[in-house]
């Protein structure tokens, strides 16, 4: 079936959505899930680094990385590569997009202009909720400090150190809606959207993987990938955030538990997560989900805490498999390049922030005169 046409004949209605998609979180695709059900068929134009150096700072991810990972969420249908930064109508018609769909927030240029402008003045522009509690700003931000406030939000209670309790020297609740640091409220919902719902069918050959899965990124992505391969249904095992901390130390995770959940399940290689899972691979466990291979990257694993190998089972009946997914990508080296241009990060943060409380305080101003005006006409 082409994209252009549905079952029933009529043409199918083309949702046009464009970003920075950096550091590519649950937020962003939640949003990508929402404009997605307001038509059939997702196109997302995706900017250049020298685009986003230009008007909002340096990007964490390459454009390509960041094109790989757009690709790889559930609802897209088609990636255009180096999409203008301001939208505009002769983008959405070149990609044969009925209208533009962007979050309840505001984008704006380096000069101040709201990016979506000429498609809100044409009304070929929709909203949908933006996710509160994540922003690429604040993960940007959690890195800059390591800080554990954002584990306060999730299942387990960890001691904040008074000078991590506000981020950049700033009270939280003086700072932008958009990118400030909000709790993110998990639901049972909420994972129901974002997840197939499918079990696997009596014929699947069901891969299992585990780990942290923090700062969900290509190298994941590579990794899932190639797992998928293996059979026909994905099994990824998220771990709890203290078993993370234990083999990982300092204060990772940088996502808790919750938002890595939605972050992997987002992916399309992944058929079903299993929501703080046991750190070793057990008998019970592959029984329980009729595992027919586990898998894990070439990275090196921590033994579990009575020091045996957590996949021992699994490598003792021959059902384990080494994946080498060819990218050299982790974590850490994620928060290696924000830490190594800390300066220019932490300027980025601030300059993008105060923008928009800039903004917020000029449409208070305007509702406020608004508000002035029609009193006016009231009294007279």
């Amino acid at each position: 079936m082409q994209p252009e046409e549905k079952l029933n004949g009529h043409k199918s209605v083309r949702v046009w959505c464009d970003g920075c998609y950096d550091m590519v979180h649950f937020g962003h695709a939640n949003s990508l899930r929402q404009a997605k059900a307001l038509g059939d068929y997702l196109v997302v134009g995706v900017h250049t680094d020298e685009e986003i150096a230009k008007h909002k700072g340096p990007p964490v991810f390459t454009e390509e990385e960041r094109y790989k990972m757009v690709r790889a969420i559930k609802w897209v249908d088609e990636v255009v590569e180096g999409a203008p930064y301001i939208t505009s109508l002769e983008t959405l018609d070149m990609n044969g997009c009925d209208f533009c769909v962007h979050g309840d927030d505001i984008t704006m240029t380096a000069d101040g202009v709201d990016t979506y402008h000429k498609v809100k003045k044409a009304e070929r522009y929709k909203e949908v909720e933006r996710t509160a509690g994540v922003s690429t700003t604040d993960l940007v931000g959690r890195m800059l400090l390591l800080t554990r406030n954002h584990f306060r939000q999730g299942q387990y209670e960890y001691t904040v150190d008074s000078h991590h309790s506000s981020r950049m020297g700033q009270d939280s609740s003086a700072r932008s809606p958009w990118t400030g640091c909000s709790q993110f409220l998990p639901t049972t919902q909420k994972i129901i959207q974002f997840s197939d719902g499918r079990p696997p069918l009596p014929t699947d050959r069901v891969v299992y993987v585990s780990g942290a899965f923090d700062l969900f990124h290509v190298g994941h992505l590579d990794f899932l990938e190639k797992a998928r391969q293996l059979g026909d249904y994905l099994i990824v095992g998220l771990h709890t955030d203290p078993i993370v901390n234990r083999y990982k130390g300092s204060n990772y995770p940088i996502m808790n538990l919750h938002e890595r959940v939605l972050s992997v399940l987002a992916c399309r290689y992944v058929s079903e997560v299993v929501i703080g899972a046991p750190y070793s691979v057990t008998k019970d466990l592959m029984d329980h989900f009729k595992v027919h291979m586990v898998a894990h990257g070439s990275t090196p694993v921590a033994p579990d805490e009575d020091g045996r190998d957590p996949f021992l089972y699994p490598k003792e009946i021959g059902k384990f498999k080494t994946i080498n997914s060819g990218n050299s990508m982790t974590t850490e080296k994620i928060v290696e390049r924000i830490i190594r241009n800390r300066i220019e990060f932490e300027a980025r943060n601030i300059k993008k922030e105060k923008k928009e409380m800039d903004l917020i305080k000029a449409l208070e101003a305007q509702k406020n005169n608004n508000h002035k005006e029609d009193v006016v006409e009231v009294s007279s």
